[in-house]
């Protein structure tokens, strides 16, 4: 390449005309010949932008727009260092992303801790679990599934359960051994994981959280969606009391647990005016914030625990 001039004028025309990139300011430069050695040094000088400062006074750049992936309109309140725990309402914050950010944040403290969540069965207990299990990559497990796979499966494994009561006991006491020998997992523990002590032992190798939702929700969950509880433990004798009495029998088992996430309580704390508002991303959520909290006792504690 060769360019002929012997001022700085025609030397920047002709160095603009064969740039592709948009004419930007250049310094001012004094020119007394121009040869093709020189030529590269020169061009270096003569494309050296201005400062900054300067070109905010002399000309205005626009920062091209890149499209942006819409936000969920959904809110959610995240906790604060002033109530840790609690949900304080928070606006424009994309909920499926919040559960992952706090999944990510606990992971480390949380060590492969396995997960049980107790209380009695229903929808927003599975598919709560089934997303916790998803965010912080661990596998899910139904235990009453799993003993009635073992059963034969499908309406076998049904049956076995409505036939045999005490056999069934007896083979998800043998599950949970299995299950709570191992790590990362999240396990929606059924029933009869709290009627016994030797259950309840075996729900202490892990993290236990009750999940306590409204007895009016799992019934119309339970008839609605064909049932994640079996036609005695709804209707014994078609009467919603009998599901009534069979709470009363759980929930003293069902208090022991490491601690409790409330749906009526995270639906008071976000501020929905029906129970239906709250979804399984606002419990796992509640639940994960728990998680944190039990992890920081259990490190506390571990901590007081060691010798000076």
């Amino acid at each position: 390449m060769r360019i002929l001039g012997s001022s700085c004028g025609e030397v920047r025309s002709q160095l603009l005309q064969q740039s592709r990139q948009p004419p930007v300011p250049f310094l001012h430069c004094q020119l007394t010949a121009v040869s093709p050695r020189g030529f590269s040094n020169l061009k270096r000088r003569f494309q050296t932008p201005l400062p900054t400062s300067l070109l905010s006074l002399t000309t205005t750049t626009t920062t091209p727009k890149l499209p942006l992936k819409p936000l969920s309109t959904t809110t959610r309140s995240l906790p604060d260092d002033a109530a840790y725990g609690s949900a304080t309402k928070v606006a424009d914050v994309d909920l499926a992303l919040a559960v992952k950010n706090k999944a990510i944040d606990i992971s480390p403290d949380l060590k492969g801790t396995s997960i049980f969540l107790v209380g009695i069965n229903g929808a927003m207990k599975t598919s709560m679990g089934k997303l916790l299990a998803d965010t912080l990559r661990y596998y899910y497990f139904d235990s009453d599934n799993l003993v009635e796979e073992a059963a034969g499966g499908g309406s076998a494994g049904k049956s076995f359960r409505e036939r045999d009561k005490e056999g069934f006991s007896e083979w998800e006491i043998e599950v949970l051994k299995q299950l709570s020998s191992m790590g990362r997992l999240v396990v929606c523990a059924g029933n009869g994981a709290v009627q016994s002590t030797t259950n309840l032992a075996l729900l202490r190798h892990g993290l236990s959280i009750w999940i306590d939702v409204p007895l009016d929700m799992i019934a119309r969950d339970a008839i609605e969606n064909g049932s994640q509880l079996s036609e005695s433990e709804i209707f014994s004798f078609g009467s919603y009391s009998e599901l009534v009495v069979l709470y009363e029998e759980l929930k003293g088992g069902y208090a022991t647990a490491d601690t409790t996430v409330s749906l009526h309580k995270v639906a008071s704390q976000l501020g929905y005016d029906v129970l239906d508002a709250v979804t399984k991303e606002d419990m796992a959520l509640e639940v994960l914030i728990e998680i944190e909290k039990l992890v920081r006792v259990k490190q506390m504690m571990e901590e007081a625990a060691r010798p000076f």
